[in-house]
């Protein structure tokens, strides 16, 4: 009906809308939760090392370290690496892990997380038999050493006694450091995206890597230490590794139970296995000894899980992709 309409109103058509005003920039905090979102891991592992690093220089520079600086740490509970070592151990893997959730996944994720550190509740046989089976373990297979079977002193009771003592100590320090962001934030990303076996050997690479600064420092036996045992070591972290990613899957996710492991095999080395075989070296054969213990378990839990490790099917093996990147 445009034949209705005043002749004055075809001459002056309407004025154009004005243009919107130009968006804003983005604000920084965006741009760094989008670079993050499309790299979780690796902004996880950089961060972690970052970290963890820059907390460790005080400690490498002491007279504990390489000595550059004239000053030591004070010892606790007989030790100095509970000061220098353990604030930089706590500051990494446990605050990427929840900043890079916080940034990607919110509320959610951070409640994922929460539970699978919280996942207590599995069968008490996974308690008895990762706290009986690892020190045992450990312990027999120190006997692959020629050495060892002269070196052999028994096991007091009391020496027994003192294991649980240590164990809870370990749990707290080193594996609650530690776990809630090798296994509980980066595990599960690493198996979806390359499977159980590819994902946990990259973890092991990664987790083992991560304390070579350590070396450095009377952590690591410095300075009597050469390229031989950070290389050991390193090594030995992938079959543990696949270990502990076996525990974790079977548990269904259980952190806890990863930390009891990890801690075993701590408390193990630093008080029931020095008792027991005195004359060995602590620095080097303990690197063997457990390369050879997790070597073998992972060997057998391979043949039986058939590559799986525990994992669902449709996770324990990724399907082919070109050049594999930290991506999700």
């Amino acid at each position: 009906m445009s034949h209705d309409a005043p002749h004055h109103a075809a001459q002056h058509p309407p004025r154009p809308a004005p243009r919107p005003a130009p968006r804003p920039a983005p604000r920084p905090a965006a741009g760094l939760r989008a670079a993050v979102a499309r790299r979780p891991l690796t902004a996880f592992f950089a961060l972690a090392y970052g970290l963890s690093w820059l907390a460790w220089i005080p400690y490498l520079l002491s007279s504990h370290g390489t000595g550059v600086l004239p000053f030591s740490f004070p010892a606790v509970l007989g030790t100095s690496q509970l000061l220098g070592v353990l604030p930089g151990a706590y500051l990494g893997p446990v605050t990427a892990a929840l900043v890079v959730t916080a940034l990607v996944e919110g509320r959610s994720g951070l409640r994922a997380w929460r539970g699978r550190l919280l996942r207590f509740r599995v069968g008490w046989r996974w308690y008895l038999g990762v706290g009986v089976v690892v020190p045992v373990s450990v312990l027999a297979a120190t006997f692959v050493l020629p050495q060892a079977w002269d070196a052999v002193r028994p096991v007091s009771a009391l020496l027994l006694l003192g294991y649980l003592p240590m164990l809870a100590v370990q749990v707290v320090t080193t594996a609650l450091a530690e776990e809630p962001g090798w296994r509980d934030f980066a595990l599960p990303r690493l198996q979806e995206r390359l499977g159980a076996v590819r994902g946990t050997v990259l973890l092991g690479l990664l987790w083992g890597a991560w304390h070579w600064p350590l070396f450095l420092t009377e952590w690591g036996g410095w300075p009597h230490v050469s390229w031989v045992q950070p290389t050991l070591f390193t090594l030995s972290c992938v079959p543990l590794s696949l270990v502990m990613t076996w525990v974790f899957n079977r548990t269904g996710q259980s952190v806890p139970l990863v930390m009891l492991l990890h801690a075993g095999i701590n408390s193990t080395y630093t008080l029931l296995w020095p008792a027991v075989f005195p004359a060995l070296d602590g620095d080097h054969d303990t690197l063997v000894v457990q390369l050879f213990a997790t070597g073998l378990a992972t060997a057998v839990l391979l043949v039986l899980t058939r590559g799986r490790l525990g994992a669902p099917a449709a996770r324990a093996a990724a399907p082919p992709a070109p050049a594999p990147q930290l991506s999700r």
